[in-house]
């Protein structure tokens, strides 16, 4: 098991004890694509050093095909062996460009965030929720995997998660396996759809280990003919796929956000984070709401089950799911934002640096609202929403100062690019909807 091994050892010293072969040397573009190369392990040393060089043009980092090659680097610290083919080892990579640090790699983005907060003293703690949909592909397009699977309230419908037996279980065997501790896993709001929870840890682990848990998923329901999908909406009337992150800054081993005489156990560090969160919301969007899709989720109306799950307004709550912000438990909050097209290294990138925003400027949180926001929220009028539409969450990214700086010049640029030409393409193409609709005017 990799969590057994020291964290200083190389990768040379790690194929040796644990008998790897191969060496998946991955990293993540802008778009959340994973691009990679497989190294032999006898040649794993010369990579760790000078890294595996790849053609920047050919992923989603705003650099041409004049450029010259950019190196992914791998991070000893997150090697993965595949349990399903144990003589690989997966390997997150920082992307490197002339010998430094590329400045809009999301892996390097989120690093130079972390760096920021350990020089305030603290340490970032985080945990995934990751939703995903087992589907089945058709002649008429995509479908729940599991015919069976069709009642309205299928939440935690024990059947529906039982005739699924054999990939939830092998998840969970792998990610045991692995040292990750899941801890729970269920059937949840959509027919389809699923959650696996395992045990949080510092934030950049998370990141790489959900990056791995999307591969590693949808490898799984390949080998049984099935097509597992993180996409945020993919059905109208069915609930969207969250990836709700639940976030602590940690103090010298102490939980830093814990308060034992606060009412929801959170202390006055904590609400001041959750204050910049939601001073944020905005403009996090277009980085944890990264999709035309997403919002189709957050903008949902209403579902088969009776609830979208999903926030529209810039709220917080105990433990009440209706919001934006939830306070599930003393010691940490949860943000509902986060979709599961999310790459969270930007997205866990952002929430950082508008939670110590909060912190150093002393930000109000105000008072909790304890209501139902998806019955009520529109009586509360001086509450902000949610953006509507990727447009708007990129016009309110652009606004705000605090992200765009914690970006970068360079990828902030190529970021709003990239996603001005999905919204212009997606405004080009005439819907089904749209035919249907106006066909006879």
């Amino acid at each position: 098991m990799v969590g057994t091994l020291p964290k200083s050892q190389s990768l040379v010293e790690q194929a040796k004890a644990l008998g790897l072969e191969f060496f998946l040397v991955s990293y993540t573009d802008l778009l959340g694509g994973t691009r990679a190369k497989l190294v032999p392990a006898s040649k794993i040393a010369g990579v760790e050093v000078e890294g595996a060089f790849f053609a920047p043009f050919a992923s989603n980092l705003g650099l041409g095909p004049e450029v010259p090659d950019i190196a992914a680097i791998p991070d000893p610290n997150s090697l993965i062996v595949l349990p399903w083919q144990p003589n690989v080892g997966w390997v997150a990579s920082d992307v490197y460009m002339n010998g430094e640090p590329f400045a809009a790699a999301p892996r390097v983005i989120f690093k130079r965030m972390l760096q920021q907060c350990e020089a305030s003293g603290y340490a970032y703690k985080t945990g995934v929720e990751a939703e995903f949909l087992l589907l089945k592909k058709t002649e008429q397009g995509y479908t729940v995997a599991d015919s069976l699977d069709t009642a309205a309230r299928p939440c935690y419908d024990q059947l529906n998660l039982m005739r699924q037996f054999d990939l939830i279980a092998t998840l969970v065997s792998y990610m045991e396996q692995l040292g990750w501790e899941p801890y729970q896993c269920d059937h949840e709001d959509a027919n389809g759809q699923f959650e696996l929870n395992w045990t949080y840890s510092d934030a950049l682990t998370t990141a790489d280990r959900h990056v791995f848990f999307k591969y590693m998923v949808k490898t799984l329901a390949e080998q049984r003919g099935l097509t597992a999908s993180f996409m945020p909406k993919p059905f109208s009337h069915l609930t969207g796929n969250g990836a709700h992150v639940h976030m602590s800054l940690w103090n010298n081993g102490s939980n830093a956000f814990s308060d034992e005489t606060d009412e929801m156990g959170l202390s006055n560090l904590g609400y001041g984070f959750l204050a910049g969160v939601l001073n944020h919301a905005r403009g996090l969007a277009a980085l944890c709401a990264p999709t035309i899709n997403s919002y189709r989720r957050l903008g949902a109306t209403m579902t088969t089950s009776g609830s979208t799950w999903s926030p529209r307004y810039l709220s917080y709550g105990g433990n009440n799911r209706t919001h934006m912000i939830r306070i599930p438990d003393k010691g940490r909050f949860e943000c509902r934002l986060v979709d599961g097209a999310a790459t969270l290294y930007l997205a866990q990138a952002g929430l950082l640096a508008a939670g110590l925003e909060g912190i150093n400027q002393n930000l109000s949180a105000g008072d909790r609202l304890d209501e139902n926001m998806f019955v009520r929220g529109s009586e509360f009028t001086d509450l902000q929403t949610l953006p509507s539409s990727l447009l708007e969450a990129l016009r309110s990214l652009e606004k705000d100062e605090l992200l765009m700086q914690t970006l970068g010049e360079a990828a902030a640029k190529t970021y709003l690019d990239f996603k001005y030409q999905e919204w212009d393409a997606h405004n080009a193409e005439v819907t089904s909807w749209e035919v249907s609709q106006y066909i006879n005017v």
